[in-house]
């Protein structure tokens, strides 16, 4: 699922993450209202959603007439129930500047424009619960925990076969989480592949060096 792009005024800015959190701490209620509308829960965008935990920039929060708790990031919640408005063109003219009479002086050097600060990653989810519950009674039922611990007697399956199972519930709070998880650990076995492949170049180098002052002696 790719990310979505936000304005930084329309989302949780790290002033409201950490309020949000100290409110938490405190014992006191903290809402946030969703973004985007969620069909196959019946939430509609503006939804509110009680705050249940934050870790970083992820916010675990627990919709309005939802049971399950799900992972957000900021940039999908804001402190609001309607988006911001934004601010409108100016609609005056500007005065047209007089013509010099003079000649005018020689432009500045060009200075080049610092480059920006690298932004820090949100904090990735690290784990998510699906937790499929049948009774005699021909009851069943699917409910989504984030994070959590690995079940003692679980077995283990491929990343595919857990994400197509869930596509097969039909369950999209399920389904959002586990993509969560599955994306985060893709983006981390990339970025180890990309680690190795700079130490075996190097690794190459060292030997081809070593190699060439053999053949000189």
């Amino acid at each position: 699922m790719p990310p979505r792009s936000r304005q930084a005024a329309d989302s949780l800015t790290p002033e409201d993450l950490a309020a949000l959190a100290a409110a938490v701490a405190d014992g006191k209620r903290a809402t946030v209202y969703l973004r985007d509308a969620i069909p196959g829960l019946r939430l509609a965008a503006g939804s509110p959603a009680k705050v249940v935990s934050i870790d970083g920039s992820t916010v675990t929060v627990r919709p309005s007439g939802v049971d399950d708790e799900l992972p957000y990031e900021a940039e999908e919640l804001r402190l609001t129930k309607a988006a911001p408005a934004k601010a409108g063109k100016s609609t005056k003219a500007a005065a047209p500047k007089p013509v010099a009479t003079k000649p005018a002086p020689a432009p500045p050097r060009a200075v080049p424009a610092p480059a920006p600060a690298p932004r820090k990653s949100a904090a990735k989810p690290k784990s998510v619960t699906v937790t499929i519950f049948g009774s005699t009674d021909n009851e069943w039922s699917v409910s989504v925990t984030a994070g959590g611990r690995k079940p003692n007697q679980s077995r283990g399956v491929t990343p595919a076969a857990a994400e197509n199972a869930l596509r097969e519930l039909g369950d999209d709070a399920a389904l959002r989480a586990a993509e969560s998880v599955l994306r985060a650990a893709r983006e981390e076995a990339e970025r180890k592949v990309e680690e190795l492949s700079r130490e075996l170049a190097a690794a190459k180098q060292t030997l081809a060096a070593l190699s060439g002052e053999d053949a000189d002696d």
